[in-house]
């Protein structure tokens, strides 16, 4: 915030002590806007949620759309896709009004950070929008929604592989790095105990019955990963330490645990998700940190555009931005499409419970390809580590592509094979 303040004195100097109404209705202040546009964000979340689950109440004024045919075609999970659609629509438009923005004041700034009243005319108007398209529109964008959410998914797990390294380069620079030695051990011991926690408590949980054995595949794959990753950080040519092995374990396990409470209700060995199949007060509140989360981690990913700059400035311009708002825009239009595949389990076809989000086989298995690409991402990025960071985004992009797709075609249709043997 100081550095924005001491970046822009002719204009955000003016208005930095004024209320909070007074710099959102005068000022072009980027760090404010950021709030208001997640602030939008969460709404679309939150009434996507609410013609999902209690949709039905809204069928007189739905008759009015043609498309919707008498309100059913806007309510459940095409309800969500159209909420969805307009959520993208708005954050598409800002990001191509807005990317390549690099100085403050300029036109595409002012857009950015200011104009609400227009915006705030535009964002209702398209979210309305998609209630008058046809259901075949509505169904096609379903399908790139679940490409969309991939995206939001792989920028995430960047952002987050970025902050664990940058974490270990952090305690490594210090200058009493002797000192900063017994806090990383420390840390990472930590880590590595609540991942063994986290995989003990998964196979009490989760693996009631020796028969439970695509739950059984889960976890050891998981833990395997974990001693893969331990192994090639500590690697005499890597030499990476046990810091960021151990947080990334600590990633992956809940990863699994995600994967896991995603299977559907019914099943022999969740008997967590049956135990909650009740709406209840931990139900809800399960729910709504759910959306918080979602929001939360749209928003810090949105934020963060410098671990996706392949060429770093030293010497930041006076006059540039705080933050990449194409980027930004990018994230949470891709965020749009990433909590309507939540929402309706990742399945336009499956109908999701009231107060339940990401159930499926569907989203358990998506959550389970996403901890394989982490564990892709992060020991390409440690082998590569001596290269520049160019060469390792390259390389990391071949060795993810193909490292995933061979385990996913030779795991994943065995692993199917032992499910339905069940």
């Amino acid at each position: 915030m100081e550095t924005g303040t001491s970046i822009n004195t002719n204009g955000y100097e003016t208005i930095k002590d004024g209320s909070w109404f007074s710099q959102f209705r005068n000022g072009y202040n980027p760090w404010i806007a950021r709030y208001v546009y997640g602030l939008m964000f969460l709404l679309a979340n939150l009434l996507a949620w609410a013609i999902r689950d209690y949709g039905r109440g809204a069928l007189t004024e739905m008759r009015k759309f043609k498309n919707c045919k008498d309100g059913l075609n806007c309510l459940g999970t095409e309800g969500v896709l159209r909420v969805s659609l307009g959520c993208f629509l708005f954050y598409f438009i800002m990001f191509l009004s807005t990317a390549g923005t690099s100085k403050t004041h300029s036109t595409r700034d002012k857009w950015h950070s200011g104009w609400w009243f227009a915006k705030l005319l535009m964002w209702p108007c398209l979210t309305i929008f998609p209630f008058v398209l046809p259901s075949s529109v509505i169904e096609l964008y379903g399908e790139i929604a679940h490409f969309g959410a991939g995206v939001f998914l792989l920028i995430q797990l960047i952002s987050i592989i970025s902050f664990i390294t940058w974490l270990n380069e952090f305690f490594q620079s210090q200058k009493d790095a002797e000192r900063c030695h017994v806090h990383v051990m420390l840390l990472a011991t930590t880590a590595y105990t609540l991942c063994i926690l986290g995989v003990i408590l998964m196979y009490i949980w989760y693996v009631p019955d020796p028969s439970c054995f695509l739950n059984i595949f889960f976890i050891t794959w998981t833990l395997f990963l974990i001693q893969l990753m331990t192994s090639i950080s500590l690697h005499p040519k890597v030499n990476a330490g046990f810091l960021t092995p151990a947080l990334m374990g600590l990633y992956i396990v809940f990863i699994c645990w995600c994967a896991i409470r995603s299977e559907p209700v019914g099943e022999t060995c969740n008997r967590k998700a049956e135990s909650s199949s009740r709406t209840d007060w931990l139900t809800i509140i399960s729910f709504v940190v759910a959306i918080l989360a979602m929001v939360i981690a749209t928003f810090s990913t949105g934020v963060d555009s410098q671990c996706f700059q392949f060429k770093k400035d030293e010497v930041q311009e006076e006059d540039a931005i705080p933050y990449g708002y194409g980027f930004f825009h990018f994230v949470f239009a891709t965020g749009s499409m990433y909590f309507a595949m939540l929402l309706i389990g990742w399945n336009s076809h499956h109908s999701m419970k009231k107060w339940t989000i990401d159930v499926g086989w569907t989203s358990t298995w998506v959550r389970i390809v996403n901890e394989w690409l982490a564990v892709c991402v992060y020991s390409n990025l440690d082998v590569g580590g001596s290269n520049s960071i160019e060469e390792q985004a390259n390389n990391m992009i071949g060795f993810c592509v193909h490292l995933c797709i061979e385990e996913t075609t030779q795991t994943f249709p065995s692993a199917i094979w032992i499910w339905l043997g069940k």
